[in-house]
């Protein structure tokens, strides 16, 4: 089971307490909630803040959560709103990451993976980070990112593949091809 796929059900057992279900919440979002963070702030510092916070509003506010199809979305909605928060508040931390974290966050350690997002990261604009992030880290449908994000689908669509056209002629540009270097 990925983010995408997480069950209403699993916030009902989080909010009677179940040490378990805080446990496979966390397993299954800490991913997209910490990929989230970081594609809004830019600071790994502040993404873990952010992702802690999250993870304490969620296990507080599961039981008043109100069952509306996807729990994934209020999760990065929490993100969203604590992201912007601390964007407004000023306290960020000063180092800005490279993005490092993200290319392992599904497990994988691929050396072309890690390439290829920490590309995405440095060229891509704002809301393209976020489409593309929530797309790969969560599974996320368009549809879905474009209602947590307050777009319309079409525009949800044609930022990620502009962002997708962006990152091939950049790798295309410094050599790479197909996965591998020239």
């Amino acid at each position: 089971m990925n983010a995408a796929e997480l069950d209403e059900k699993l916030i009902v057992r989080l909010a009677d307490q179940d040490a378990d279900a805080f446990h496979d919440l966390y397993r299954l979002t800490s991913g997209a909630v910490y990929g989230f963070a970081l594609s809004i702030l830019k600071n790994k510092h502040d993404a873990e803040d952010v992702m802690h916070d999250t993870f304490i509003r969620v296990y507080h506010g599961a039981v008043s959560y109100i069952p509306r199809g996807k729990p994934l979305s209020w999760i990065l909605t929490i993100v969203r709103n604590l992201s912007y928060n601390k964007l407004k508040s000023g306290s960020l931390c000063e180092d800005i990451t490279q993005y490092e974290d993200l290319a392992c966050m599904d497990g994988s350690e691929q050396t072309v993976d890690k390439i290829v997002l920490e590309t995405a990261m440095k060229i891509l604009s704002f809301e393209e980070r976020q489409i593309v992030i929530l797309h790969a880290l969560t599974g996320m449908k368009h549809r879905e990112i474009g209602e947590l994000l307050e777009m319309p689908t079409g525009t949800v669509l044609s930022k990620y593949n502009r962002a997708l056209s962006k990152v091939r002629a950049r790798m295309e540009a410094e050599g790479w091809e197909g996965g591998e270097a020239k």
